[in-house]
Parts: structure tokens; C-alpha cells; sequence
């Protein structure tokens, strides 16, 4: 017995400097080609890829499977069954003796963008250079000369310059890097970038279920989302789920001058303002009933793994810009895994200069619904109903009011519900959950926080639901990149890092 002991830890010591030879070789090829990687980089993001933009999808889908044939990858695209909807890009590498085979995720297109919202001199598929965030006063550099050496806290500004594109680029690279430095996969690998992510996922279901044969795997590895706000790798074993509403509240016909019928003609604003503060208590806790009723708890390992997680809520504090937060003394890293209520956007008649001295005819406002392992989607949603119907609303789908139902119900509500998606976790204690944070750990010096769920959502449920596959997100971006708003960026170290993690992953 003693002797075998000997052998396994021999063993995994030689695997462990193995590992750590090749991700030392892949970080000297990537310091000797960093140009002609950061300029393929930037042709990626030069291709508008938002999501409702056929036209854009279909040219970034291209240019994609033109950076996978290139690297010798037989790229393909999987058609869901619906008729013009994105497709997703495919390919697959075999590899002679693996015994496990993973599939590498992340999606392609991007979210809407309001140019006019954009620092000056930052388009959003006109990526630039700059010396650092704008946040820190980062100026816009020229495009690196070919014999110019690049600076690592450089950045560069562009729609999915985060989120997604790096997370397609850093995989094709890595597996690019592998093949230059003499190595192959240890593990059959499969490419599945997805073209409607920012659309809520919404043909995934079908693209899955057609081809579930091809997608057979023992693990989906998620390239999306940010490191730790700590700036330390992190391997993530669920998301959040969401859904989406629209809450409409009605009053006069037409509007109203302010000064004639001010203090007598209801006022939407003011009520939907009173209905949105119904609903959650001066620390944030979301007062509707039942809204925490299903959530499934913690095991132990997730318990122990949440409680190594670090710190970072003073540093978020003052990153920010805002005194006290929400949660009654409850850390970031516990409130981002309970179900919470956001209010996205709020609008009823017009503000600064287009402001006038009217009583609105309604006010419209945009919730967005997190949730947990337990929660379901539609379920959750019907809880915010019960609750508006409780505050004394009539409540209907309809876009038009009727004078009948005008002169009937005194509170208005018209309420929309989008699809979504529930949340989904892998038991962190799996086999090859263990593999991945060993890959990982073994591409970094500092230790890697392993969190249990992320604040963010994607629809990983249907993996399992379609596939029964497990899966484990990976991110790499910078917590500071500002995706899904203007000025969206990515650090250029975190894609010199995101290379080697994914090396690393391939190598597990």
C-alpha cells in the first residue's frame, strides 16, 4: 500500500509539472505572436453582432468558423428548427485515447447599443486601445506597431469586447496555442458558440434537443462572465435564472396640464413609484409573499467554498460610489445567491428639457427577476401578479384599457411576462468538477475562488434538462469590463490569462 501511494503522488507530482511546463510554453508563444492574436481579436470585434441583427449574426457566425478552419477545426452550423432564427457554430476535435469528451461555450452575439451614450471618440464596432479605464482616466492610444510592445493594463473598448467575443477568441486561442506548442487536447473537445444568448436563449432548447446525439459530452465548460471583483481566477458552478417583466399602470385618457388638475387627477408616476416601493422593504428584502419560499439551501461544500470567498464589498463600495448597500448587513457574495427584484428602467413623459407641466397618462416600468436553484421562472413571476393585485390593482395583458374597465377599477396595471429561464448548479464534489479546479489552479499562483452560483444568468438549466450534462463556468473577462452598457472593455491581461486557463482546461 505504501508503495502505490508513493507511485500516485509521483504520479501527480510529474502531472503537475507537465502542466505547469506547457502553460510556461503557451505563455512564451503568446508573448511572441501577442500582435497578430490581438488583430484577430480586433477583427472579431470590428463585425456589429447585436442580437436582433440578423444580417450582423450571420457575418460574425462567419467570421468565426473562418478562425476555426483555420485552426483545422471542421466548423458547421447547428439550425435550430425555427426558421431564421441564429443558428449555433460547431465544430469538434477527437482526440486518440481520451476517455472524456468536453464541449467549450460562449456566445457571439451581443447586446443593443446606444452610440450617443459612448465616450467620446469609443464606437461600438470601432474598437480602440486605451491606456487604461476611462474610470482611471485612460486616454486613446494608437493601435500597437508590430515592434511595439503591449502593455497588459491596456485596454480595448468595444461592444463584446467582454462579453462574448473574448470568451470565443480565448478558446480558439488557446486551442490554437496547444497545436504551436507541440501539444494536443487530453480530452475529445467540442465548439459550441451560440448566436441569441442576449436574447434570453430562446431557440437553444430546440438546437439542443435536434442535435443532442452530436452534443454528447461528459461536461460543458462556460466561457462567460467576469473573474472575481478580486481580480483572482474563479470557477463558478451555477448561474442564476431569470425572467423578465413589464409592469404598465394607467390614469387620464390624455394628459393633463399640471396646474388645472394637479392634486385631483391620479398621477401614474407617482403611483407605479408607490407600487415599485410596495415591493421591497428599506433594506432591500423583497417584501412579496413567498418570493424566498422555494429556494433550495446550500449543501455543506458550498457552505464551506462560500465562506472562503473573498471580500470585496468595501473595495465594490468605493469602486462604486455609494455609501451603504442593500441587504441588512449581508455580504455581496450571499445576496447575489438569493432571488432579488431589480427595477431596470423607469419611463412616464419626459425629463431636462422635454420636461412639461403634465400629469402623465401612465408610467411604464422594466423588472428584471433573479433566481435560485428552486425558483421557478413563471412561477416567480405570478407571485409579482398576486402582489400588484394585493396593493388594490385590476390586472390585465391587454395593451388598450377599455372605458369600462377605466370607469370600473380605480388602479390600473397592465403586466407582461417574458419566458426565462430557472437557475441550475453542478455539485461541486463531482469528479470532474475536481479536475476543473485543479486545471485551473494549476494556471495561476494565487489560490482560485470556487463559487457556487453566479450573480449573472444564463440558461445552463437546458443543458442539463436536454442533455443531462453538467456544467461548470469559467469566466474570464475583468469585473470592471461595463458589459451590457456603453463603453464595454476588456483588459488586455485578462485575455494573456483567459489563454492559459483554457490551455490549461484542455489539458485536465
Amino acid at each position: 500500500m505504501k508503495r502505490l501511494l508513493l507511485a500516485l503522488l509521483l504520479l501527480a507530482s510529474t502531472l503537475g509539472f507537465t502542466q505547469s511546463t506547457i502553460i510556461e510554453q503557451a505563455r512564451n508563444y503568446r508573448k511572441s505572436n501577442e500582435h497578430a492574436l490581438l488583430n484577430e481579436f480586433m477583427g472579431l470585434l470590428s463585425i456589429p453582432n447585436i442580437v436582433y441583427d440578423t444580417v450582423g449574426i450571420q457575418k460574425t457566425a462567419a467570421y468565426i468558423m473562418q478562425m476555426m478552419e483555420k485552426r483545422g477545426i471542421k466548423a458547421e452550423l447547428l439550425q435550430p428548427t425555427t426558421k431564421g432564427a441564429p443558428a449555433a457554430v460547431y465544430g469538434e476535435v477527437k482526440v486518440p485515447n481520451a476517455t472524456q469528451t468536453v464541449i467549450f461555450y460562449a456566445h457571439y452575439d451581443g447586446q443593443p447599443v446606444n452610440p450617443n451614450q459612448w465616450a467620446e471618440g469609443i464606437e461600438p464596432f470601432k474598437s480602440v486601445f486605451l491606456d487604461a479605464s476611462l474610470e482611471k482616466g485612460g486616454k486613446i492610444i494608437p493601435a500597437p506597431k508590430s515592434d511595439e510592445k503591449i502593455n497588459p493594463e491596456w485596454r480595448i473598448y468595444g461592444r463584446s469586447a467582454s462579453d462574448d467575443k473574448a470568451g470565443v477568441f480565448s478558446i480558439l486561442s488557446a486551442y490554437e496555442v496547444l497545436g504551436k506548442i507541440g501539444q494536443q487536447p487530453s480530452v475529445n473537445m467540442k465548439f459550441f458558440f451560440e448566436g441569441e444568448e442576449e436574447a434570453g436563449s430562446p431557440h437553444l432548447a430546440e438546437i439542443l434537443e435536434k442535435y443532442k446525439d452530436k452534443l454528447k459530452s461528459d461536461l460543458w465548460v462556460i466561457c462567460d462572465g467576469p473573474v472575481h471583483q478580486s481580480g483572482k481566477k474563479q470557477v463558478v458552478f451555477g448561474v442564476r435564472g431569470d425572467i423578465n417583466m413589464e409592469v404598465k399602470v394607467y390614469a387620464s385618457k390624455r394628459p393633463l396640464h399640471s396646474g388645472h388638475y394637479g392634486n385631483w387627477a391620479p398621477n401614474p408616476a407617482m403611483l407605479l413609484s408607490k407600487l415599485l416601493s410596495s415591493m421591497k422593504d428599506d433594506n432591500g428584502r423583497v417584501l412579496i409573499k413567498g418570493f424566498y419560499d422555494d429556494v433550495v439551501p446550500f449543501t455543506e461544500t458550498e457552505r464551506k467554498a462560500i465562506a472562503k470567498v473573498p471580500s470585496v464589498d468595501e473595495q465594490m463600495r468605493n469602486e462604486l460610489g455609494f455609501m451603504r448597500a442593500e441587504g441588512g448587513g449581508k455580504t455581496l457574495v450571499e445576496l447575489i445567491n438569493l432571488p432579488s427584484l431589480n427595477v431596470n428602467g423607469i419611463s412616464s413623459a419626459n425629463v431636462g428639457k422635454m420636461a412639461a407641466n403634465v400629469i402623465p397618462v401612465s408610467a411604464t416600468a422594466a423588472l428584471d427577476l433573479r433566481l435560485v436553484l428552486g425558483n421557478d421562472a413563471q412561477r416567480q413571476a405570478q407571485k409579482v401578479i398576486d402582489h400588484i393585485k394585493a396593493q388594490g390593482y385590476y390586472v390585465t395583458q391587454n395593451e388598450s384599457i377599455t372605458d369600462e374597465e377605466r370607469m370600473r377599477y380605480p388602479l390600473i396595471a397592465r403586466v407582461s411576462v417574458g419566458k426565462g429561464y430557472n437557475a441550475q448548479r453542478t455539485k461541486m464534489d463531482l469528479p470532474i468538477a475536481q479536475k476543473v479546479i485543479k486545471a485551473v489552479q494549476a494556471s495561476t499562483n494565487e489560490e482560485i475562488v470556487l463559487m457556487p452560483s453566479l450573480g449573472g444568468s444564463l440558461p445552463l438549466f437546458l443543458f442539463e434538462k436536454y442533455l443531462a450534462t453538467p456544467t461548470i463556468t469559467v469566466p474570464i473577462a475583468n469585473h470592471d469590463n461595463n458589459q451590457h452598457a456603453e463603453n464595454e472593455n476588456i483588459r488586455i491581461q485578462n485575455i494573456w490569462n483567459s489563454i492559459e486557463t483554457y490551455v490549461a482546461l484542455m489539458k485536465m
